[in-house]
C-alpha cells in the first residue's frame, strides 16, 4: 500500500479557491480578492497564490488582466473546449493514432447528433441550414470560403441539437481538423461535397432522422478517406 502523498501548498490553495467558486462565494463575473488579500485569508505566501491563480486561468475558470483583479468567468462548454484546443492540435501532430481516433469520434458523434437535430429542427433553424448550403454553393472555386462554409454547415447542425456540450465539442473537432496540417485541407470533389450536404439537409427538413444519419455517415466516411490520402495514407 502506497503512503498518502502530501499535497503541494498551491494545490491546497487551488482546492480552496475552486470550492469558493463552485459554491458561488465568487460567482461568474465577480472579482477575486487581490493576491495580498488572499495571502492573508488563506495564510500562504505569494508564490502559492500565483501558481494556484495561473492554474485556475489555464482551467478556464478565471481571467487575469494586467492591473486588475482576477475575474471569475462562466465555464461554458465553448470556453472548456477552447482551453484544450492547443493541446489537441499538438496531440494530432505527435500521436500517430491521433487523427484516426479523432475521425472515429467525429463519425460516431455527428451521425448520432444529426438524428437529434432532425427531431428538434424548427423552421428558423432549417432556414439557417439552408443558408449555409447557399454559402457552400457560392464558394465553389474558392478554397478558404468553401472549407469555411462546410464547417458552418456542420456547426449549425450541432447547434440544432439544442445541446450546448455537443455543439461545443463538434465545433472544437472541426477547428482541430482544420488547424492540423492546414496545407492538407483542400477542396476536392466540390460538386460531390455539395450534393452530400444537400442530401443531409433534405433528410433533416423531411424529418427523416435515419436517412439524415445515413447521409451523414456516407459524407464523413468519404471525407475521412480523402483526408487520409491527403495526409499520405496515414494519420500523421
Amino acid at each position: 500500500m502506497e503512503p498518502v502523498q502530501k499535497k503541494k501548498l498551491y494545490v491546497e490553495v487551488l482546492d480552496r479557491l475552486m470550492a469558493a467558486i463552485s459554491t458561488s462565494e465568487f460567482p461568474p463575473g465577480s472579482q477575486l480578492p487581490s493576491e495580498k488579500e488572499l495571502m492573508t485569508m488563506i495564510g500562504v505566501g505569494r508564490p502559492s497564490i500565483r501558481e494556484a491563480m495561473l492554474t485556475l486561468q489555464q482551467m478556464g475558470l478565471i481571467r487575469i488582466s494586467h492591473g486588475e483583479r482576477a475575474r471569475v468567468i462562466n465555464p461554458t462548454p465553448e470556453v472548456i473546449v477552447d482551453q484544450v484546443s492547443a493541446a489537441m492540435v499538438m496531440m494530432l501532430a505527435t500521436n500517430s493514432r491521433g487523427l484516426e481516433e479523432l475521425k472515429e469520434v467525429r463519425l460516431l458523434l455527428e451521425t448520432g447528433l444529426v438524428r437529434i437535430a432532425t427531431r428538434r429542427a424548427t423552421a428558423r433553424s432549417l432556414e439557417r441550414l439552408a443558408e449555409t448550403l447557399r454559402h457552400l454553393r457560392d464558394a465553389k472555386g474558392d478554397q478558404a470560403r468553401f472549407v469555411a462554409a462546410d464547417m458552418e454547415f456542420h456547426a449549425v447542425i450541432a447547434e440544432m441539437s439544442g445541446n450546448s456540450m455537443i455543439a461545443a465539442v463538434v465545433k472544437g473537432m472541426l477547428e482541430w481538423l482544420s488547424r492540423f496540417k492546414r496545407d492538407l485541407v483542400a477542396v476536392k470533389g466540390e460538386r460531390l461535397t455539395v450534393e452530400e450536404h444537400e442530401r443531409i439537409y433534405k433528410a433533416i427538413a423531411g424529418g427523416d432522422a435515419e436517412g439524415a444519419s445515413v447521409a451523414m455517415a456516407e459524407h464523413i466516411g468519404r471525407a475521412n478517406e480523402l483526408y487520409s490520402k491527403l495526409a499520405g495514407g496515414g494519420a500523421g
